[in-house]
């Protein structure tokens, strides 16, 4: 993040996730989850400005000067970016007002908490440019309001999340790896996959507790026997795409791939970069894949620092 009097810009990174359990619905409609998330080196660049009043807001695809294509990714107060300048606003009656500019790189409805993280980007940033002097915890606690993946996109890194996401506990940084992230042309409805979750997920519980140990003893091979996503299989019956990425990855070398959230992204995890980067190639030869990145994990605080 860098600031300059009443202009920033902000790194909003996306997030994929290595172990996502569904323990059951609430009364309210939510879901108790209990989820390991990693940060990854794919990001949205957010850009504030200070203004003399209201919220005004601009989407653009990273690379191209049009707009993102319409319906895709709102610019108006039906985003999340927009929703939580509004909130900080209202929150502190503040009467100055905000324009704020998305680039967009993070594929849009992909399970990589796009949205989500521009509006943790946007707290974060509007937390400096007006002085707030709000804690983490205090902008998690805003975040939650728009929506249960925000407040780990506030905070980043590798977590636990439990409760219906907004519950946090910081893990040490998982080991280092090469990771291949496909998104499928496809668009899948959050909504849809929870909905669906029936008797063939109900049996299948991910090892969270293992992925956690493994974790803290920064063992990959433990991360890798551990990962799972209780969601995958109500995706991958309506998209079989998602079946042939995985498989595709994991016959170019891939130790695990697996869906982030509920889809269509699949990730997969690589040892070797010279593997990683053929497979990479492999799949933006064949074009079936979409949107292909060649990345890795990323701590965002040792990053900004």
């Amino acid at each position: 993040m860098r600031a300059g009097g009443i202009k920033m810009e902000i790194k909003a990174y996306a997030k994929i996730n290595l172990g996502l359990d569904v323990l059951g619905c609430r009364p309210d409609g939510y879901h108790e989850v209990r989820m390991i998330m990693q940060t990854v080196d794919l990001y949205d660049t957010v850009s504030l400005e200070k203004t003399e009043g209201g919220i005004t807001l601009t989407v653009t695809l990273l690379g191209k000067e049009e707009a993102y294509p319409a319906g895709i990714v709102p610019d108006n107060e039906e985003n999340l970016a927009y929703k939580a300048a509004k909130l900080i606003k209202d929150t502190y009656e503040i009467e100055e007002g905000v324009r704020i500019h998305l680039q967009k790189r993070i594929p849009a409805a992909a399970g990589m908490a796009g949205g989500s993280t521009d509006a943790a980007a946007v707290l974060r940033g509007m937390n400096r440019l007006f002085g707030l002097k709000l804690s983490t915890g205090e902008l998690e606690r805003l975040g939650v309001r728009l929506g249960a993946d925000v407040p780990y996109c506030v905070r980043g890194g590798t977590a636990l999340a439990e409760g219906i996401g907004e519950k946090l506990t910081a893990l040490r940084e998982a080991p280092d790896c090469f990771l291949l992230i496909a998104k499928p042309e496809v668009s899948v409805s959050t909504r849809y996959v929870y909905e669906h979750l029936g008797e063939d997920t109900a049996g299948y519980r991910p090892d969270i507790d293992g992925m956690k140990k493994a974790i803290e003893e920064g063992s990959l091979d433990g991360i890798l026997r551990c990962m799972g996503n209780v969601l995958q299989s109500v995706t991958e019956r309506e998209y079989p795409v998602i079946g042939r990425l995985k498989e595709q990855m994991e016959a170019a070398g891939a130790k695990k791939a697996l869906m982030s959230g509920s889809g269509p992204t699949v990730f997969g995890i690589f040892t070797e970069e010279e593997k990683a980067r053929k497979a990479c190639e492999t799949l933006q030869a064949e074009n079936g894949a979409g949107q292909i990145f060649l990345t890795g994990f990323i701590s965002p605080e040792k990053e900004e620092g």
